[in-house]
């Protein structure tokens, strides 16, 4: 099932997407819900990123092992954004960069779970965008700064429920021009092991974001058109805009 988020009158709503109509979510996307009856088409509405997260955890160089441990860190909840959404490319970096990436959402709180549970904890999975202005973010000694501006988490179309993310292709472009062409089955960690590693950390909340590491970058500049595709999960697309 896909289920999306979008802007309908003032209101923002969950459903569930099949072609290109969308249909009314019956219930809560993080509890029991099924598919309404109420059509809306898809040409006719804007979605937004699928999610509000508390926050949202992410995983460092889990493709350019070997790690005795996952390298985990924070980006702020308001880096997040929609599809078609501009990425807001900050006056004070000089080096900013994309970062495909498979995202798992969090459906149930999950504390100290072991790694057979945390498979249990997750609603599905989008695809993302791990923006990272590189020059401050080498400045800061790896500090969060370069990861968590406004806009640098990209996220959606939508979350797939149903899929294996163990060996999905990970693509991005930019302006066209395929920048990425890899696969999730080169993370070392996978997706229940993160959330494992995590929530000794952490509670994870429900509509949290898992980042589970991407397998490159590529500079951006203003002016450009971003791409993330992920097999089974659509393609994730923002242009770069120019900020303050």
């Amino acid at each position: 099932m896909k289920i999306v988020r979008f802007r309908w009158g003032s209101q923002a709503v969950y459903g569930v997407l099949e072609g290109e109509t969308i249909y009314s979510l019956e219930g809560e996307p993080f509890g029991e819900f099924r598919r309404g009856q109420e059509k809306f088409p898809l040409r006719d509405v804007r979605l937004l990123a699928p999610v509000q997260p508390s926050k949202v955890v992410a995983v460092g160089q889990n493709y350019h092992g070997p790690l005795d441990e996952p390298l985990l860190f924070l980006k702020s909840s308001t880096a997040v954004t929609g599809p078609l959404e501009p990425i807001v490319y900050p006056s004070i970096s000089k080096d900013v960069v994309l970062g495909p990436e498979l995202a798992a959402i969090i459906k149930r709180p999950a504390r100290n779970v072991s790694v057979e549970e945390a498979w249990g904890c997750v609603l599905g999975y989008a695809c993302a965008n791990d923006v990272t202005a590189r020059d401050l973010y080498e400045k800061d000694h790896r500090r969060p700064r370069g990861k968590t501006f406004d806009t640098f988490c990209p996220l959606g179309p939508y979350i797939e429920t149903e899929l294996d993310p163990g060996n999905l292709a990970i693509r991005s472009r930019v302006n066209g021009q395929l920048k990425q062409d890899d696969s999730t089955s080169k993370m070392q960690f996978s997706v229940a092991e993160l959330i494992h590693h995590f929530s000794k950390v952490v509670t994870l909340l429900p509509g949290d974001v898992l980042l589970t590491g991407s397998p490159g970058t590529a500079p951006i500049h203003p002016g450009d058109t971003v791409e993330i595709e992920i097999q089974g999960l659509g393609v994730l697309r923002n242009p770069v805009v120019a900020g303050p």
